[in-house]
């Protein structure tokens, strides 16, 4: 029997929309990788720049799209920047055709892509609390990232086998195909596509200036945040490297790098399903607690990855790394929503991304000059040495003594 936001037909389309988009963006993450490793021969360094500016929207336009997105139509932004996606990653496979590909090309649109996604990620966070209410947001929240999770088990998987068949350049339709089918579930929403609330309209700087300074006056935003960056920095400079690692250093085939890299698929789901539960037994703040401590030591393991038994230690590393992230970001974005007035939730969601997200391109592009010069191994030793650390801000702050969120609104 169908309960909470999946009784409600207009948020089933709108995870639909998310199951297309996600599977699609997942599929990439094989498949760019591999057009620059095996196409056009990229090293460490040239994967690493690759893989930075998949993320570098975040630092060039993640503060301002908090106030465009805030004047604009959620559901109309999210649309826009799927169609988008739909022609720039259109182009790959008919510049490899016409043997017009090359790695600068790439570099492009991946950086492209990843301005898309920046206001498709804000215009979405601000529009689930119109589409569902308040008192659903977890729930919607956790059904959100039991489909992230699923497209994270599935996509790969998919991307590898897709590029065995058809090689990596045409791979890279699949992607296209995901934001097309996103747009046309966006479409049938029933519900109004709210307009922006009628308020002034403050300077630019000044608008972002407000949700900077909202996201930084509240004590455990402020830890959040501090945790996120950290272990984006560090994360993101492995994913960077993984396909590299697994292909070059392992020397596994696209198949079963497309396999190992559904692992973290896995841990997603187990954080999905588990996180009502935890939830309820232990609060919401003292399971985030728990999963922003217990996933970070897992890292270690990955950098022992062999093809042999110990090629676990990847899926270990994964699995328990992605299950933390999962819940923790769960507890995180609820707790934004709920407490952040509305005509101030998409500053403050582009604010958070800004603060998190923006530092991943610098860790991909640290990740892979450290390859470059230490090896790749050696590297993610490194990088996720750092990763271990990341529990430390959520120590120093009002969690641990804490066992609902609420407790933290009657703080800040």
């Amino acid at each position: 029997m169908t309960t909470g936001v999946l009784r409600n037909p207009d948020f089933l389309r709108f995870i639909g929309s998310h199951v297309a988009n996600e599977l699609g963006a997942n599929i990439l993450r094989v498949a760019l990788p591999l057009v620059a490793v095996l196409v056009l021969h990229a090293g460490p360094t040239e994967v690493g720049v690759l893989s930075s500016l998949q993320t570098a929207g975040f630092l060039l336009v993640g503060l301002p799209a908090g106030v465009w997105v805030g004047r604009l139509r959620k559901r109309r932004v999210m649309m826009v920047s799927d169609v988008a996606k739909v022609m720039l990653l259109g182009s790959i496979p008919l510049a490899a055709a016409l043997d017009l590909l090359t790695i600068h090309m790439l570099f492009a649109v991946a950086l492209l892509v990843g301005v898309s996604q920046i206001f498709n990620d804000v215009a979405d966070q601000t529009y689930l609390p119109d589409l569902v209410g308040t008192s659903q947001l977890g729930d919607g929240n956790s059904k959100l990232e039991v489909v992230r999770s699923g497209a994270v088990l599935g996509g790969p998987a998919l991307g590898g086998t897709l590029v065995q068949w058809l090689g990596a350049p045409f791979t890279v339709v699949a992607g296209a195909v995901g934001a097309l089918a996103s747009v046309a579930l966006l479409a049938t929403i029933r519900a109004p596509d709210k307009p922006p609330a009628d308020v002034e309209r403050t300077p630019l700087l000044r608008s972002i200036r407000e949700g900077l300074a909202y996201v930084l006056s509240d004590r455990l935003l402020r830890a959040f945040v501090l945790s996120s960056a950290t272990g984006n920095l560090f994360v993101s400079g492995v994913l960077g490297l993984s396909v590299l690692f697994l292909t070059e250093t392992v020397r596994l085939s696209p198949g079963a790098v497309g396999l190992l890299l559904i692992s973290g698929g896995i841990g997603g789901l187990l954080g999905g399903l588990t996180g009502g539960w935890l939830s309820r037994k232990f609060g919401t703040a003292r399971m985030t607690w728990l999963a922003g401590t217990i996933g970070p030591p897992f890292a270690l393991l990955l950098p022992m990855t062999q093809a042999d038994w110990r090629v676990v230690c990847f899926a270990i590393t994964s699995i328990m790394i992605t299950w933390s992230a999962i819940l923790t970001n769960v507890g995180q974005v609820t707790y934004r929503q709920t407490v952040t007035p509305q005509h101030l939730l998409g500053r403050v969601n582009a604010s958070v991304r800004f603060l998190t997200w923006g530092v991943m391109p610098l860790g991909a592009l640290f990740g892979g000059l450290v390859a470059e010069q230490i090896g790749v191994r050696q590297a993610l030793w490194l990088l996720m040495i750092g990763k271990t650390l990341t529990f430390l801000p959520l120590l120093f702050s009002p969690l641990p003594r804490m066992r609902d969120f609420d407790e933290a609104q009657a703080r800040s």
